[in-house]
């Protein structure tokens, strides 16, 4: 005990403060888990799908920050900027060794100043991406029909 208390004034003599939750910092960017809002990865960010959910829903995004990876180039994330000046949001460019370009990485964040603790942040789980109309049938089987049209159409339901 005495010896974490003697490297405690130590580093404190030396102006380095200890971080809270290291792991999770190299994570969100700097960040915290509980104050992220909403999560891009690396991969992401490179399906036109998803980017355009994204930047739909860029006016939901007023209040908080959004934390960009640095060392990823892309025209999407030039979008972003482009966004976050439009609609006076404040965005950092993250290029600290935080900032990793792995495929599962984080490349966008958007944060909020205190916890807020969302269950769901990844953009998949936030904003589920519309299905087609014609899957959207497919799935729910043929167009439903009324009694009348089957009864003098011979289908069957």
């Amino acid at each position: 005990m005495s010896d974490d208390l003697n490297t405690r004034i130590e580093n404190a003599a030396q102006g380095i403060t200890p971080q809270t939750r290291p792991d999770e910092r190299r994570q969100f960017l700097g960040s915290l888990r509980e104050r992220v809002l909403l999560r891009m990865n690396n991969t992401e960010v490179e399906d036109p799908q998803l980017t355009q959910q994204f930047l739909l829903h860029f006016k939901d995004f007023r209040g908080y920050s959004i934390l960009v990876n640095g060392n990823l180039h892309n025209d999407f994330l030039n979008q972003v900027e482009l966004s976050c000046s439009k609609y006076d949001i404040p965005f950092t460019l993250v290029n600290n060794e935080t900032a990793k370009t792995g495929p599962t990485d984080t490349a966008i964040l958007v944060v909020a100043k205190t916890a807020i603790n969302k269950l769901r942040v990844e953009i998949g789980q936030v904003y589920a991406p519309e299905m087609p109309k014609s899957e959207l049938s497919q799935k729910t089987g043929s167009e439903k029909t009324g009694f009348w049209h089957r009864l003098f159409h011979g289908e069957s339901s």
